[in-house]
C-alpha cells in the first residue's frame, strides 16, 4: 500500500474539511481508501459521523426546483398566499421530508399549485396526488375532476383511499373528495417552513 506523504496533510486536511468524503480525497489524489484511513488515524484526522456525513450529502444535492427570485406586486401576494395556505394546511411535522398541502376546496388547490409552479418553480414531472374520498363517491371520477383542474396526469396520482365507515351526516360535505398534493424534495419543504417562520418572526 503506498503511503501519503507527510507533506500533504494541509492540503488533504482542508480538503476534507470542506466537506468531501474519504473515497473522494482518494480518487483526488490518486491513493487507495486504505492509505487515506491510515494517513487519517496517523495525523489524527476526526472520521465524521455518519449524521454528519448525512448532512453533507444532503447538502450537495441539488434541488428539483428553480425559486424565481424577482418578483411582481401579484406574484409577491402569489407568494404569500402560498406560504399562509401551507402554514394552515400542510404538513409540517419533524419527520416530514415532503411538502404535503392536503385540501378538499378546489380553489385552495388550484392556488397553491399555481404558487408551487410559479413562485417555487417545481418540475410538474415530480408533483403526486393523493385522493381521500368516501365510499359513496366515484374515485375514478373525482381523480379525473382533480387531474383536469391541476392539469396532473393521472400517472401522477396514487391509489386513493376510500373511506368506507362514514356518517350519513357527512354525505355532500366533501363534494368533490380531499386531495394531498405532494412534492418530494425536502429541501422546498424547508424552505416553505423558514418562508412561514420568517413571516412570523415579523411580527
Amino acid at each position: 500500500m503506498a503511503t501519503i506523504p507527510d507533506k500533504k496533510l494541509a492540503i488533504i486536511a482542508n480538503y476534507y474539511a470542506e466537506g468531501h468524503s474519504a473515497r473522494e480525497v482518494a480518487d483526488k489524489f490518486g491513493f487507495s481508501i486504505d492509505a487515506v484511513y491510515y494517513f487519517f488515524r496517523k495525523h489524527k484526522i476526526p472520521r465524521r459521523e455518519p449524521r454528519e456525513n448525512s448532512i453533507i450529502l444532503f447538502n450537495k444535492k441539488p434541488a428539483s426546483f428553480n425559486v424565481k427570485k424577482r418578483l411582481s406586486i401579484e406574484e409577491r401576494e402569489l407568494k404569500l398566499a402560498g406560504i399562509m395556505l401551507y402554514w394552515g394546511e400542510g404538513s409540517q411535522w419533524p419527520g416530514e421530508t415532503a411538502v404535503d398541502f392536503a385540501n378538499s376546496n378546489p380553489g385552495m388547490i388550484k392556488i397553491f399549485l399555481t404558487f408551487l409552479r410559479m413562485i417555487c418553480g417545481v418540475a410538474d414531472s415530480k408533483l403526486r396526488i393523493y385522493l381521500y374520498c368516501y365510499a359513496n363517491q366515484k374515485p375514478k371520477k373525482l381523480m379525473r375532476y382533480w387531474s383536469a383542474l391541476t392539469k396532473i396526469s393521472l400517472q401522477q396520482f396514487n391509489k386513493p383511499y376510500v373511506r368506507r365507515d362514514f356518517k350519513e351526516s357527512k354525505i355532500g360535505k366533501m363534494k368533490y373528495g380531499l386531495i394531498h398534493i405532494r412534492y418530494h424534495d425536502k429541501k422546498l419543504l424547508l424552505l416553505i417552513k423558514k418562508w412561514i417562520s420568517d413571516f412570523v418572526d415579523r411580527y
